[in-house]
């Protein structure tokens, strides 16, 4: 496991927001604009409130064969077993304890995590965890005080993974699709979609919700804003609502 983590003198147990959803249906996109629109950005790493963690750092490491296999389009790293769910659940847990928690970057051109760059989460209010199986393992999924899931038609997301694949992860044309064919989209069926009914909130078009994002801004933004309102007060109320022009008022 390459994490470490350290407890800071002063305790703060954050609110975890889990967001899952399929490859490329805008995951990283929702947790970024959020960030923004809370602004997070431009902020020192110690003093953020508002933090996000990708899923993808806790990829297993690969043997030898499955390295092979990774590099040849014909490993499924959509699938529950390609991550390290102890690693994540006991990151989570420390983190939710307080601590700074140093977490592996993962490279997916090597398909490895980096050996020389690791991203340290420092104690925060709010911390976000995205990945498409962010709700599959319970015992992760119960950490969560809100489950959002990012809902994105599979000819969207598909459109999406192909030149992000080929320009920033250095795959050929072929392997992405024999890839989405023979492993991300059954795994999605199997794996994801199935993780849906547990999302508080349901998010359609993923980051081009603008009424949802802002919502779900406006809701954290209460929770810092507010010093009698507890992690548990804030999801207190929250029923499943699928958000979109129309009744994103649901919310509140």
């Amino acid at each position: 496991m390459n994490s470490s983590c350290l407890t800071k003198t002063e305790t703060k147990s954050p609110f975890l927001i889990g967001v899952a959803g399929g490859t490329a249906c805008g995951k990283s996109t929702v947790c970024k604009n959020i960030i923004e629109k809370l602004g997070q950005t431009n902020l020192d790493e110690t003093r953020r409130q508002v933090v996000s963690i990708s899923q993808d750092s806790f990829y297993r490491e690969l043997n030898s064969t499955e390295k092979i296999k990774a590099s040849k389009g014909q490993f499924n790293f959509d699938h529950p077993d390609a991550f390290d769910e102890v690693f994540m659940f006991q990151t989570l847990t420390d983190i939710q304890a307080g601590k700074t928690c140093t977490i592996p970057v993962y490279n997916y051109k090597t398909n490895s995590r980096s050996k020389n760059e690791n991203i340290v989460i420092y104690p925060a209010d709010v911390v976000i965890v995205e990945g498409i199986l962010a709700f599959y393992f319970p015992a992760i999924r119960d950490l969560f005080h809100m489950k959002l899931f990012v809902d994105t038609d599979s000819d969207t997301r598909l459109a999406r993974r192909v030149p992000r694949d080929i320009n920033e992860r250095g795959r050929d044309l072929e392997q992405v699709l024999n890839q989405y064919m023979n492993f991300v989209k059954p795994a999605f069926e199997e794996f994801c979609l199935p993780t849906k009914k547990f999302a508080d909130i349901i998010i359609p078009r993923g980051a081009e919700n603008f009424v949802a994002i802002d919502l779900i801004v406006q809701h954290i933004r209460d929770l810092l804003n507010s010093e009698h309102c507890t992690q548990y007060e804030l999801a207190e109320g929250l029923v499943p609502v699928h958000i979109n022009n129309v009744n994103a008022s649901r919310l509140h």
